[in-house]
């Protein structure tokens, strides 16, 4: 029998869209349960260690698995499920990728920072890393159109979320991140166009998103004023 699966999600959530593209580049049917993480169910808390999402649940014949952390979710389902390989064949190439999408996660880090800080110095100290950390995956990037050339991976799924939040903050203000980085700028286009890019968060996120820089009182809205 083969496993069945559920993915607890939020609707804002970064780390749930690069387990979301994941799965419909690889045509995996599953079931997405949204849950308020200001307001955490007993049932999640109980199969989430760290009380975070993404959650993948996974329901075989002798039971269920809830696996935790978005790339390791990323892996079980390019390990598991046919499709379209999400890693290259090359053990060193693979390593690299990996190694990219741990540097994914340290760009949202970074713009953590930006998107909830109410100070200007601090806002300007995380759009100055992100500029930097953006000039090294410049370095990086070939010939396009994605992240390892012609086919798309699960670096492309990490780095796609990162830029989905930037096309509401490019109407707020000139940030000038991506100033320098037409090969980060090309793939960002390609990117946004893909189905499975699209289709991993809901209509509601550009307001959803506005809202969450609305109750953090961020910097971001007032360059916008």
């Amino acid at each position: 029998m083969s496993a069945s699966l559920k993915l607890i999600s939020h609707k804002l959530c970064p780390y749930v869209q690069r387990a979301v593209i994941a799965l419909k580049e690889k045509g995996v049917p599953f079931e997405r349960i949204d849950i308020d993480l200001a307001n955490k169910p007993e049932w999640f808390l109980k199969i989430s260690p760290l009380g975070k999402v993404p959650v993948l649940v996974v329901t075989t014949d002798k039971g269920e698995v809830a696996l935790f952390e978005s790339n390791v979710i990323c892996e079980y389902i390019e390990e598991t499920q046919g499709g379209a390989k999400l890693h290259p064949a090359d053990p060193l190439k693979r390593a690299e990728h990996r190694a990219w999408m741990e540097f994914g996660s340290a760009i949202l880090g970074d713009l953590w920072g930006l998107e909830t800080t109410t100070d200007p110095a601090t806002f300007e100290s995380k759009r100055q890393a992100l500029a930097a950390k953006f000039a090294r995956v410049e370095a990086a990037l070939g010939t396009g159109p994605f992240f390892g050339g012609e086919a798309f991976s699960l670096v492309d799924a990490v780095f796609a979320p990162v830029f989905r939040y930037f096309d509401l903050f490019d109407e707020l203000t000139e940030h000038g991140i991506f100033n320098d980085v037409p090969k980060v700028r090309a793939w960002r286009a390609e990117l946004a166009k893909r189905p499975s890019v699209g289709g991993a968060v809901g209509a509601d996120y550009p307001q959803l998103l506005r809202a969450f820089l609305v109750r953090h009182d961020a910097h971001l809205l007032k360059l916008a004023a």
